[in-house]
C-alpha cells in the first residue's frame, strides 16, 4: 500500500496517510475540519533492507557473499583472490572496420 501525502489549502497542515491504491482520497483535514485536503505528488520511497538483494539474488555456491572475495592483509593492503579463467570477466571483441 502507498503512503500518500496531503495538505490542507484552509490552515496548511500537511499529513502522510497509508492507503490502498483503490481508496477514496481524503477531503476533510483533521487538523481544522474543513473539507480543503488535497493529495500531493511527491517521490515514492522505498527501503533496501537485510543483508543486501545485490549479494544474494540470482548467484549461487561459493558466488553468493561477494564481500568475502577479498579479504585484507595484515599490513592493511587489500588483497583479492585470484581467477581463474572461467571466473574472469568476458573480454571485448576488438571492432572491425
Amino acid at each position: 500500500m502507498p503512503i500518500y501525502e496531503y495538505e490542507c489549502k484552509a490552515c496548511g497542515q500537511r499529513l502522510e496517510k497509508l492507503q490502498k491504491l483503490s481508496a477514496a482520497p481524503l477531503t476533510d483535514c483533521p487538523a481544522c475540519a474543513a473539507p480543503e485536503l488535497v493529495r500531493l505528488v511527491s517521490a515514492a520511497g522505498f527501503r533496501l533492507a537485510g543483508g543486501g538483494w545485490y549479494e544474494t539474488d540470482f548467484k549461487s555456491g561459493s558466488k553468493k557473499n561477494l564481500a568475502g572475495d577479498s579479504a585484507v592483509s595484515g599490513d592493511g593492503k587489500a588483497t583479492s583472490t585470484p581467477t581463474s579463467p572461467d571466473t574472469a570477466p568476458p573480454r571485448k571483441k576488438d571492432a572491425v572496420a
